[in-house]
């Protein structure tokens, strides 16, 4: 259990996180959402002691990171995969680790088992892919076979198989219990592992919720609703749009897309205007689309798209 209370941390006259509240529970995998600038960087360094908090505290199963007795053991974290000499081997840097927090060398080889980098464990790092360094920096933290995971963009630098990896690897540790705390800019990727979303801007909490509460619950959310007869259509259509805040369009093929209303409450009033229905289905958003509507206005660095188009045409 990762816990933050009131956690905020200034530069000066910058805020870069503020006053975030919340509980990142085990048996789950816990996206973390922001855009660039939000804080998402400084909180995990806070949480792992290597910032310290301005105010409030964050605490793994109630103790500072500084105050666990066997950190490696309790907490495994990447936050830059590349921090590691140039000139060891992906073993002697495991092993370094290992030795440093009393772990027995086998746990080594376990790890880079896991990872997939056996074949390679005996060649330099600076040799490697961002992809491989990945790799390396995952088996580093899965080394003291932590119950929490703190992973800061894991998925940079893997091809697709590498990313279908990690995401079942993440997920293989949740279903064990694990508490699992993952970044990612990647939205198709994070709607497919994250059981649970933490989506901050410019410091600030905006979300704390499962990722299926999220997607339904965005305005971007739909019903497409099948109706067989055109009368009918249009009757129904005409009923949705007296309710106030429901919007409707009419794609053609005897369909309707709402918003506005549920599946539920539009079969009901179906029933009692007495159309037919072939099919109700719920379109949610798609989890890029709910992002992007969140934190419109938590956007730091933007671009003028106008200012752009009239440089080109000039």
């Amino acid at each position: 259990m990762i816990t933050l209370r009131g956690l905020t941390k200034r530069y000066g006259e910058k805020t870069a996180v503020d006053e975030l509240t919340l509980d990142i529970g085990g048996g789950k995998v816990t996206g973390f959402l922001g855009p660039n600038g939000a804080g998402k960087s400084t909180t995990m360094r806070m949480i792992l002691g290597l910032d310290h908090p301005t105010e409030g505290a964050a605490l793994i199963d109630g103790k500072p990171y500084a105050s666990l007795s066997h950190p490696v053991c309790e907490v495994g974290a990447l936050l830059d995969a590349k921090a590691v000499h140039p000139a060891r081997s992906a073993r002697a840097h495991l092993i370094a680790q290992a030795r440093s927090n009393g772990l027995p060398v086998r746990r080594v080889d376990d790890v880079l088992e896991r990872v997939g980098l056996s074949a390679v464990a005996r060649r330099r790092a600076g040799t490697f892919s961002l992809g491989m360094y990945q790799r390396l920096g995952v088996a580093g933290a899965l080394l003291g076979d932590p119950p929490v995971l703190i992973l800061d963009e894991p998925v940079n630098g893997l091809d697709p198989d590498g990313v279908r990896w990690m995401r079942q690897l993440v997920r293989a540790q949740a279903d064990e219990g694990r508490t699992v705390f993952l970044s990612s800019h990647l939205m198709s990727e994070m709607q497919l592992t994250a059981d649970h979303l933490v989506i901050i801007g410019k410091g600030r909490l905006l979300a704390d919720t499962p990722m299926a509460d999220f997607l339904s619950g965005t305005a971007l959310a739909s019903v497409q609703v099948t109706v067989p007869d055109p009368e009918e259509l249009s009757s129904l259509a005409a009923k949705l749009l007296a309710g106030a805040g429901v919007r409707v369009e009419t794609p053609g093929h005897g369909r309707l897309v709402v918003r506005g209303r549920s599946a539920a409450e539009i079969g009901d009033l179906a029933h009692r205007v007495g159309a037919r229905l072939h099919q109700l289905t719920d379109l949610n958003a798609s989890l890029e689309q709910a992002y992007m509507e969140l934190t419109a206005q938590s956007v730091e660095y933007t671009t003028d798209q106008a200012a752009q188009k009239r440089q080109v045409e000039a």
